[in-house]
């Protein structure tokens, strides 16, 4: 029986917070590792991904960059809207999909688009953006807690997380419903800190638990690699200092004004 689980959004190919967050997981005693999808994208070596979600038992989900990688889709289905915010998307989705083997193309063609568990009396759904789009955004303060509430009552779940948005948040819902977005670990949450985050979801005395535990990792190797890469000094700039240079049009306002861009 599940009783804890650690979730994981966006690994966007950081294999190196990858293995910092299966270590302190581990940790924690989890019964099992959960990842949202979005595997590949913004940093180096996608490859070096696949054998660790796999080596470590990790379920994953398929995330939009996933489905498009493994299809061989002309572009990410991130769902962004500004030319800017797709320019950077095209270099990133042109490079992940020009370094991933054809073995893990086939892998993720296979990943389901979400998946389903039971935590005591809670029925627990896992998707990437949520469970009517796989590239929908879902923000704090933008996404109505009626909407979060119709989705449940929708999809049959007591408890959502997602993930796509690349910053954590949750919310306590009506008649003990939940929406937790998970966080991602590729790259940091645009408040200038240089760690990533992964959720825990816990069951005490039949009641959910959420937290959201920051993880230290060697960002710096992270950014030489992404650097010899070729890899745009944007993306570098926001592993080296946390704050978004790039995907910053399709924020909300509020969002957007916690960053330094």
């Amino acid at each position: 029986m599940l009783r804890k689980i650690a979730l994981l959004g966006g690994v966007y190919s950081n294999y190196l917070s990858l293995k910092e967050v299966i270590k302190d997981a581990n940790k924690r005693k989890v019964d099992a590792i959960y990842c949202l999808g979005d595997l590949g994208a913004f940093g180096p070596h996608p490859d070096k991904v696949f054998p660790l979600l796999l080596q470590n038992n990790i379920h994953v989900v398929q995330g939009n960059y996933d489905n498009s990688i493994a299809n061989d889709k002309d572009d990410c289905q991130c769902g962004y809207t500004d030319p800017r915010d797709n320019y950077f998307a095209r270099l990133s989705y042109d490079y992940t999909y020009k370094n991933t083997s054809d073995e893990f193309k086939k892998w993720m063609k296979n990943l389901p688009a979400e998946i389903r568990f039971e935590l005591g009396d809670y029925k627990v759904l896992l998707c990437h953006g949520s469970p009517r789009q796989m590239n929908e955004f879902l923000w704090e303060t933008t996404t109505p807690t009626h909407f979060l509430e119709k989705l449940c009552g929708d999809f049959n779940a007591d408890i959502i997380c997602a993930a796509h948005t690349g910053i954590h948040w949750n919310r306590k819902l009506g008649g003990e419903k939940y929406f937790i977005n998970v966080g991602v670990i590729g790259r940091p949450e645009n408040d200038g800190n240089t760690f990533v985050g992964y959720t825990l979801l816990e069951l005490r005395e039949g009641k959910i638990s959420t937290e959201y535990i920051p993880v230290e990792y060697d960002y710096k190797t992270l950014a030489e690699e992404m650097r010899k890469e070729k890899l745009p000094e944007e993306f570098i700039e926001t592993i080296l200092t946390g704050w978004w240079a790039t995907c910053l049009e399709i924020l909300p306002g509020k969002e957007r004004a916690k960053g330094k861009y």
